[in-house]
């Protein structure tokens, strides 16, 4: 099996049953804010695009490069369509002439030939787009796992599909805090490191977990190369972002797990896998590029910010003209109302108004009363302040999702007071009647019924509150609070309140007080 990077969560993977050509992306995307970090576009597309099947992880647009398809990807190309609850994926792929479809299903193998594949989705609402998922293969000579952005919860049932060698994974989360936020600087340094520790240990988890002999950080990070966000690459110009790169997870990751072999994955990394062995050679940059791209980064990214101002610029000038206020206030009435008056759970989630301002209009979402109408001067928790061009082009667009256009280009302004509120930004995914429906039925189905587990002195519910992870495995406990390793989310057991947010409470007691009431009321 020969595995060669194509850039982010790019991968092209000759088996002795066929190619497979996953997540090709050169952008930019969202808005232009996002380019594959080191470039990729010397590599030969038309070569790569010539594959047997096509797999799209999700909708991320970082993953899904409709105008890169559409150049260089064949319409009869087989396509290896996640299992996902709506049909958002697919009907992008159709509306490309994408037709060849194999549905997959969750968690299934399929064979052709000698190759064996599995697609693993997730479909919880903070799962990428409403869906995120992995790819397994194996072909007798190799196995691998790509598991690019997704955050599997039961990787019991994802390795009974076969032992990996390589084992793909993101490293660097997309993601726009804390650099958005409306919050002193001091703040938002500690704010970025707490988050990239907090992605280190998401990440050692899994590598840990799957124990693969080799191991490939990709799936980021970006470069930004907009001038107003060029000192958000990496960990930030004044130590404020969030974006690892490879080479300084592989040292992370060197420190924890000496004996674990991880390799820097870039476009043009060719990996051969036969029977145990191993060959990692670079066809696209020589040894000494890759060095100099990754220890002189910010003499690269200038480099490549100053030459590649026309692809921002062509950005640009396909936004749509700038609807009037009282134009785009009425658009926004007559999509979202409709949604938020469906949306009960969203409703009592947020629990009140989200102000935007978006040029020279001043809204607010009102959610409890599900209205959208002019902001009259009220205090709000909640605030955003967007680019009135990016809202009058998702108008144009309807562009169901919000958080994989808007928010993940970086280029607004957000505030709170208080903790984060997942409502929010799920809403904000949700933007069809199906997304509503569908993640309004997944709220309502997540009242934990799960056994009780005992951790140390605590006797707590098995399942996280938040994504259902099995909290055997994934939590921590210090000092009362418990923490799940998969994103970080924290609960005080003592009263059960989440601290990373509002809801998503946790049922919890003392291991002692549970053994006193059993004793006290014993079960006939």
């Amino acid at each position: 099996m020969r595995i060669t990077g194509l850039g982010h969560a790019g991968m092209f993977i000759e088996t002795a049953g066929g190619s497979i050509l996953c997540d090709p992306v050169v952008g930019p995307t969202f808005f232009g804010s996002w380019f594959p970090f080191p470039d990729n576009r010397a590599l030969d597309w038309a070569h790569f695009g010539n594959a047997d099947f096509l797999y799209i992880s999700h909708r991320h647009r970082d993953h899904f490069d409709p105008a890169l398809m559409q150049k260089h990807v064949p319409k009869s190309i087989k396509v290896l369509l996640p299992d996902y609850p709506t049909d958002d994926l697919e009907n992008d792929l159709r509306r490309l002439g994408y037709n060849n479809i194999i549905h997959t299903q969750a968690g299934e193998p399929l064979t052709f030939g000698e190759l064996k594949i599995m697609v693993t989705p997730l479909r919880a609402p903070s799962d990428g787009p409403i869906g995120d998922s992995s790819l397994s293969v194996d072909d007798g000579t190799a196995s691998i796992l790509n598991q690019n952005d997704s955050h599997p919860l039961d990787l019991e049932t994802l390795l009974r599909f076969s032992k990996p060698e390589a084992y793909f994974t993101q490293v660097s989360g997309a993601i726009w805090w804390p650099m958005v936020y409306d919050l002193p600087q001091d703040a938002k340094q500690n704010f970025a490191r707490l988050k990239r520790d907090a992605q280190n240990k998401r990440a050692m988890y899994y590598i840990e977990k799957v124990d693969a002999a080799h191991v490939f950080p990709m799936a980021g990070p970006p470069m930004f190369l907009r001038e107003e966000l060029f000192r958000y690459n990496g960990f930030g110009l004044e130590d404020d972002s969030i974006f690892t790169d490879q080479r300084q997870f592989l040292a992370h990751m060197k420190q924890l797990r000496p004996e674990q072999n991880g390799y820097e994955f870039v476009p043009g990394t060719a990996v051969e896998l036969n029977h145990g062995e191993i060959s990692v050679t670079q066809t696209l940059y020589t040894d000494a590029e890759i060095d100099r791209i990754f220890d002189d980064k910010w003499a690269y990214l200038a480099e490549q910010r100053d030459s590649r101002q026309d692809e921002i610029a062509a950005e640009v000038a396909s936004r749509a003209p700038v609807l009037a206020p009282d134009e785009m206030l009425a658009e926004l009435k007559s999509w979202w109302e409709p949604l938020l008056r469906r949306g009960r759970i969203f409703r009592n989630g947020v629990g009140g108004a989200v102000r935007m301002t978006i040029g020279e209009l001043d809204l607010v979402v009102d959610f409890p009363k599900a209205k959208v109408r002019e902001f009259a001067g009220e205090e709000t928790n909640y605030w955003f302040t967007i680019p009135a061009d990016l809202v009058s082009t998702n108008i144009r667009d309807h562009e169901i999702d919000w958080s994989n256009s808007i928010f993940l280009s970086m280029q607004f302004g957000a505030g709170r007071i208080g903790k984060f509120n997942e409502f929010i930004y799920t809403f904000f995914k949700c933007l069809s009647r199906d997304r509503i429906e569908y993640v309004e039925n997944w709220y309502a189905e997540q009242s934990d019924v799960s056994e009780d587990i005992q951790l140390e002195e605590w006797v707590v519910q098995r399942r996280c509150p938040h994504l259902r992870a099995d909290l055997s495995k994934t939590a921590k406990i210090e000092d009362g609070v418990l923490t799940c390793s998969l994103h970080d989310w924290k609960w005080d057991l003592a009263s059960g309140k989440c601290l990373s947010t509002q809801g998503h409470p946790i049922r919890a007691s003392q291991a002692e007080d549970q053994l006193n009431r059993e004793a006290a009321h014993p079960v006939a």
